[in-house]
């Protein structure tokens, strides 16, 4: 196989063939490639360039990232940029005083951030819509939104601008705008999320929100999971012999589109081939997910933007509304149950080493169509993994028809390695 996109850039680095200062031109003759011109808020290219310009050419065999262009999620401070959280209302606040531990530590890594990009608003949604700043459109086909909430980000590395984007994925947020992008995508472990590492971002809901990658190449993401999350590496494994694979019984899959069908039916094979055992079990426990999630996201949400709500989507706007009218007793309930489907799912590793299913049962959101219905048909498969606060990997295949391989809490590391093993699937 070819170099992955990082490491070709990093080679042509190490053979001085070029140098940030330019990489960065070319990565900002790329942005808001898009028809509606916004997978950025908001970019400075003297900020940039000067950035860029104070990396040492000798630093490429100790920094991790040197040089790589990284598009940035507008949740998190950038020192001397506002943060908009998708709202303009919060994009008024004054300039960040100083740089998010997320922005430090890929800065620190000798990333080029390349500028702040879109998001669902408050990073509450999973189309990547937004009245304040436009709809978020795929760069390669303007009739597609590219999902949410991580919707430029997921726009950076399609259109170019970015060869790697910081995301996040509370219920789904990285993973779908990567499985409708045909991207690869690395949504942590809620345990690596501590207070520290989210110092400078903007939350959604604490109990859910996780941090993450989006990028082209499933053999770049141990490198970007090292980089920002400072895991030691692990080795790819030699054999998939024994490995053991749970997907969720059709009962819950239910009726899949052809492209999604034969992405996760292709993929089973392969595995079965390599001599994985591959095998279902009843997702039963996982039916009332949604309606676990939904209530504590409003909960926390609705205490991080009080008082501030007429200011937003009125649709989000009734969310978080919903979110203020739970009592005590009923926020104790549903954490209550968290904790308790949190239990019920970590005991499937018990059986399995890792689960596999599509990220979600549709391959695309048109432009301008209602989603209301598609919106909870996604949640439905990304909100169990987001629930137990489980690590997933986005496995791109073409057409939108991602599948997600899950790992155990605090698998990151590992996960990361196994799934470069199906780096070939989707070519």
């Amino acid at each position: 196989m070819p170099p992955t996109p990082i490491a070709a850039l990093r080679d042509r680095y190490l053979q001085r063939q070029t140098t940030p200062t330019a990489e960065l031109d070319e990565a900002f003759a790329r942005s808001n490639a898009n028809a509606s011109e916004n997978t950025y808020l908001s970019q400075n290219k003297f900020w940039s360039l000067n950035q860029a310009s104070r990396l040492k050419p000798d630093d490429v065999e100790t920094q991790l990232l040197f040089g790589i262009p990284v598009s940035l999620k507008d949740c998190f401070d950038l020192s001397g940029s506002r943060t908009s959280s998708g709202s303009r209302f919060y994009q008024s606040q004054p300039s960040a005083k100083e740089d998010s531990t997320v922005a430090a530590r890929v800065r620190q890594a000798g990333a080029i951030i390349t500028g702040k990009t879109h998001l669902h608003q408050l990073a509450y949604g999973i189309t990547g819509e937004n009245p304040d700043f436009g709809d978020c459109l795929q760069p390669v086909n303007s009739a597609l939104l590219t999902g949410g909430s991580s919707s430029g980000a997921a726009a950076s590395v399609q259109e170019g601008s970015a060869l790697a984007a910081i995301g996040t994925d509370t219920g789904g947020s990285i993973r779908i705008p990567a499985a409708l992008c045909g991207l690869a995508g690395y949504r942590s472990s809620h345990t690596l999320n501590t207070p520290q590492f989210w110092r400078g971002g903007h939350h959604l809901a604490p109990a859910m929100d996780t941090v993450g990658w989006i990028y082209r190449d499933l053999r770049d993401g141990p490198l970007l999971a090292q980089a920002l999350f400072h895991l030691d590496p692990v080795d790819p494994p030699q054999s998939l012999t024994g490995l053991r694979i749970g997907t969720p019984n059709d009962a819950f899959l239910g009726a899949l589109p052809p492209a999604i069908a034969n992405a996760l039916a292709a993929t089973l094979a392969r595995l079965t081939a390599a001599k994985a055992v591959c095998s279902t079990f009843d997702a039963v426990m996982w039916n009332n997910a949604l309606d676990i999630y939904s209530p504590i996201v409003a909960v926390q949400a609705a205490k991080l933007h009080r008082g501030n709500f007429h200011h937003f989507d009125p649709v989000i706007a009734a969310r978080l509304e919903a979110g203020a009218a739970t009592d005590l007793q009923q926020a104790s309930d549903l954490f209550a149950n968290m904790e308790t489907f949190r239990a019920r799912t970590a005991a499937l590793f018990n059986r399995f080493d890792y689960l596999l299913y599509p990220c979600a049962p549709i391959t695309e959101l048109r432009a301008g169509d209602d989603h209301t219905a598609a919106r909870t048909a996604i949640l439905r498969y990304t909100t169990p993994i987001s629930l137990a606060g489980l690590p997933a990997v986005t496995l791109p295949f073409p057409g939108g028809a991602g599948l997600q391989l899950i790992g155990p809490l605090n698998s990151d590391a590992k996960l990361l390695a196994t799934s470069t093993t199906f780096a070939d699937l989707a070519t």
